[in-house]
């Protein structure tokens, strides 16, 4: 296969900086041959020189809604990183270059027979998968409520608060959301991780939904170490995720 079959040269349309120097978003235009499922992840693809082909990859969940006319990602600064900086530098009218192949089983294709609740915890800009799925009607059609946890160090890495808000008021007591701040403290939330609020059922008591696995789907979504004992707690109350053509109700992503 031959990189141009591979990957198509985008523009950049917007960028918005939710915290300077650290979280962004970015949006660019769209091959119509793009397709992906909500939940998954694209390669974004820059040149470390002006005209060059793109020598250096990193994966990005799709944040918009699998019919949009734009891609959108959000992502995080590492300040010594090869890659996050640069993406940050773009400007409008910039090229990036992305995948033609999405990818990543972070997808409703989990749960296919739904359930009572969909828990999907997030650190950092985890975040952004849920996103797209929450935009999904689909979502809506398999679950009788949708629980969004976004664990976070500081009040201002709280993004897409006007999006959340709209779907507050779209869909009422079906949806909640909990942000989750560690290091300093917002409204009534607890400053504990998200583990520590599952494993206590501190987190299904601000939820006001029991975390059962009978009933609910939970999917995970971070940092590794919030991943590794996410799984762990989650196994020991009775989640595990799908195999060998059995049906599971925990679905994990990891990008390291």
């Amino acid at each position: 296969m031959t990189t141009e079959q591979r990957y198509t040269k985008e523009k950049v349309t917007h960028i918005r900086h939710w915290v300077e120097k650290k979280l962004f978003s970015i949006s660019t235009t769209r091959a119509a041959e793009f397709k992906f499922k909500p939940g998954q992840f694209a390669r974004l693809g820059l040149a470390t020189i002006t005209g060059e082909e793109p020598s250096i990859w990193r994966g990005f969940s799709m944040v918009n809604p699998a019919d949009s006319k734009e891609l959108e990602f959000y992502a995080v600064v590492v300040p010594d990183g090869e890659f996050s900086p640069r993406l940050a530098d773009l400007k409008v009218g910039d090229d990036i270059y992305i995948d033609k192949n999405p990818i990543g089983f972070l997808t409703l294709d989990n749960f296919p027979n739904g359930g009572k609740s969909l828990w999907l915890l997030a650190t950092g800009t985890g975040l952004s998968a849920y996103l797209s799925i929450i935009h999904d009607p689909k979502t809506w059609s398999l679950f009788d409520k949708v629980i969004l946890c976004h664990g976070v160090r500081y009040i201002n890495e709280l993004s897409y608060q006007e999006q959340i808000q709209t779907w507050q008021q779209q869909w009422g007591e079906r949806f909640v959301y909990l942000p989750l701040p560690t290091r300093e403290p917002h409204l009534h939330y607890p400053q504990h991780r998200l583990t520590t609020l599952i494993e206590t059922g501190k987190l299904a008591e601000l939820a006001g939904t029991e975390l059962d696995p009978s009933q609910a789907c939970v999917m995970l979504c971070g940092n590794p170490d919030m991943l590794a004992d996410g799984r762990k707690i989650l196994g020991d109350l009775g989640f595990a995720t799908g195999r060998r053509g059995n049906i599971g109700n925990l679905a994990v992503e990891k990008y390291w």
